[in-house]
């Protein structure tokens, strides 16, 4: 009775199977739901009864055609129990089909799950192998190209393990830990030590914390443990495999740009748009570039070697995908640390930002050779020429700098003179200036000979006896825009003589920085040569301009015809005297700067005056007219010590904050 009971409630499903189930899609959700309800009514149940029923109506059809004549050959059984013609019409159930049923109940087990698959390693097995016979059965059913519905059916199953398993990807790389096995003897982290490190881990209210920069590239990040490498490259295998790779790729970069981004701003860098960095002050400007440097190579060095490592183990095997989600996790920060690099480029050109630039242009230059290994792929190409190109673009505003250096100079205006003759504002900054450049010299000499660095080849050898070089050439323009300058200023002076120490001051100024650096070397000998030649002109002018009246009064002519009477020659002692007081109450206040140059013309003054002055008074004394008049006021010996007191005043020029003011243009006293 219990059998006939059974039989009777299957021929009942399959009826209802068959009323309902208007395409194979309803038919198996159908006979699912009954499997589920009743026990009596497995799966296998279900298929195989639909199976006999189909045999029964075709042997009964055959039957029927042959009753006539045939003889029985024992006696007639009972009838079977009859079979609905809705269910006999049903078809077979092939072994594809029985297959992915079985499969989505074993793939619907995991992926309904709340927790990780990967927290149980054994689940994580068996969920791999299932994912693999799916992938198989999907590419067998897409061969044979028979059976579309069934197709869609295993798509959609693998669509849903696929989205599983970008979770679980995902989960793998962003919280490694929570799948870890707990450490040996129990030491698991303490709760309350992961509570502390949370609160304070810049993903709450609190700043993230600025790392100190390193001096040792010579490291690796190991962002995941090996176990958790593994178990993703298995995840990624699979998905590439069913043809996911693409959005394997982006859920890599998903997963670790955040942890990229982070360590980026961990090193100090934050986004700035072009017309923020336009309109920061120089010193914010500067700090800023202070930090983008050392974080531009620690990214360049270690960040994005690092990562390129990871990601060639996660997709081992699977290219292009891994060069694919490579490139989509660094892209953000990489072309942010580039932008900023250009918008320093284009920003203002003033000449204190030049040793700012040059620094970052090392930065960039100096890692190129390096990148060609992390950026060999074909996607990251691009990224390479980024940072190439921004590396030129620093380079073009070293030029420009240089060429805005020397418009300043030209455009500095001549109408404030240094007071007594001193050493001009402008000539002390550029001075400094070039000595300071000359430091980044073999930088200089690169960029100035248009390699710019582009292919990260060998930097290009400094010839020391090459006064030619494009560096060479472009300080000795700018020492000869100085001087034309320097020489405009000097008619400010209304003393021509005064003029000739402001020559002769800067000039010398010159020559003692140029000897004191590479300028020297740049500059080369025939140029000093002619520097030279210059203040030892000045010098006679000076001379010659301050002197001329004081010599032409000490002239007393030969004796006997011709010569002067005593009357005259005391005439010329009391003008000396005048003269004598007039030039030192005057030239007291006057600037030699350098010792050497004050004491050789002290030296050639007193040469001149104090033998003309011996002569005169010598031809006083030998003259009886002139003896019972004569009355000296200064011996030779208290003209020289006149002489030795020039020279000797204080240039008052305005000073404020260190910088000295004249003209229009500021120049800080030192570099």
């Amino acid at each position: 009775m219990a059998e006939d009971g059974e039989e009777k409630l299957l021929a009942t499903v399959q009826h209802i199977v068959k009323t309902l189930g208007r395409t194979d899609t309803m038919t198996e959700d159908i006979l699912k739901v009954f499997s589920n309800y009743d026990g009596r009514l497995s799966l296998d149940k279900l298929y195989a009864t639909r199976a006999a029923a189909a045999a029964a109506a075709v042997a009964a059809a055959g039957g029927a055609g042959a009753g006539e004549h045939s003889v029985p050959a024992s006696p007639p059984m009972p009838p079977p129990p009859a079979v609905p013609p809705a269910v006999a019409a049903m078809p077979a159930v092939t072994s594809l089909e029985r297959t992915v049923r079985t499969l989505d109940r074993q793939i619907s087990q995991f992926v309904t799950m709340d927790r990780l698959i990967w927290a149980d390693s054994a689940d994580a097995d068996a969920f791999l192998e299932a994912v693999d016979d799916l992938i198989g059965t999907v590419q067998e059913l897409d061969a044979a190209g028979t059976n579309r519905g069934l197709l869609d059916r295993a798509d959609e199953l693998l669509s849903r393990c696929m989205a599983r398993l970008e979770d679980e990807f995902r989960a793998l790389i962003e919280r490694p830990d929570d799948v870890a096995p707990p450490a040996p003897g129990g030491f698991a982290s303490d709760e309350s030590e992961e509570e502390d490190y949370d609160a304070d881990d810049g993903y709450g209210d609190e700043p993230i914390p600025i790392a100190k920069p390193v001096s040792d590239f010579d490291v690796v990040i190991d962002a995941l443990p090996p176990g958790s490498v593994s178990d993703v490259h298995q995840i990624a295998r699979r998905m590439v495999d069913a043809g996911f790779g693409r959005e394997c790729a982006e859920a890599y970069a998903a997963a670790r740009r955040g942890f990229i981004d982070e360590s980026v701003a961990r090193l100090g860098i934050h986004a700035r748009t072009i017309d923020e960095v336009h309109s920061l002050p120089w010193e914010e400007l500067e700090f800023d570039i202070a930090r983008w440097i050392p974080a531009f190579k620690m990214v360049f060095r270690i960040l994005i070697p690092s990562e390129r490592r990871l990601c060639d183990r996660v997709f081992d095997g699977l290219a292009p995908y891994g060069d694919l989600a490579f490139v989509a996790a660094v892209r953000t920060q990489v072309l942010q640390l580039i932008s900023f690099g250009d918008a320093v480029s284009a920003a203002s050109r003033a000449p204190e930002r030049l040793f700012r630039v040059i620094d970052m242009y090392e930065a960039v230059r100096d890692l190129l050779p390096d990148l060609d290994p992390v950026f060999a792929d074909p996607y990251s190409a691009a990224l390479r020429a980024e940072v190439s190109a921004v590396c030129n673009t620093l380079g073009s505003s070293i030029k420009g700098i240089f060429m805005e250096l020397e418009n300043l100079i030209r455009r500095d205006p001549a109408r404030v003179s240094v007071p007594g003759g001193g050493i001009h504002p402008i000539t002390r900054y550029v001075m400094n200036y070039l000595r300071a450049a000359c430091g980044s010299r073999q930088t200089l000499e690169e960029v100035m000979e248009g390699d710019l660095g582009a292919v990260g080849g060998a930097a290009i050898a400094v010839d020391p006896d090459r006064p030619t070089s494009s560096l060479a050439v472009h300080i000795a323009w700018i020492m000869d825009v100085l001087h034309k300058n320097l020489e405009t200023k000097s008619k400010i002076y209304r003393d021509p003589p005064l003029a000739s120490i402001f020559l002769m001051n800067n000039g010398k100024y010159i020559i003692h920085k140029v000897n004191d650096s590479e300028l020297g070397v740049l500059l080369g000998d025939e140029w000093m040569k002619q520097m030279m030649s210059r203040v030892r002109r000045w010098s006679l002018e000076y001379q010659r301009g301050a002197w001329a009246k004081v010599m032409s009064v000490l002239q007393t002519g030969g004796p006997g015809i011709g010569s002067l009477p005593a009357k005259a020659l005391l005439q010329k002692l009391r003008m000396f005297n005048g003269y004598l007081e007039e030039i030192c109450a005057i030239q007291s206040e006057w600037v030699i700067a350098d010792e050497q140059l004050r004491e050789d013309v002290r030296a050639a003054i007193t040469d001149s005056v104090k033998s003309a002055y011996m002569g005169l008074i010598s031809r006083l004394k030998s003259s009886p007219e002139a003896a019972q008049d004569l009355f000296i006021k200064h011996s030779p010996e208290d003209v020289e010590a006149r002489i030795q007191h020039l020279f000797e005043g204080v240039s008052k020029i305005e000073v404020s904050g260190g910088k000295m003011l004249l003209g229009e243009t500021v120049w800080s006293s030192q570099i």
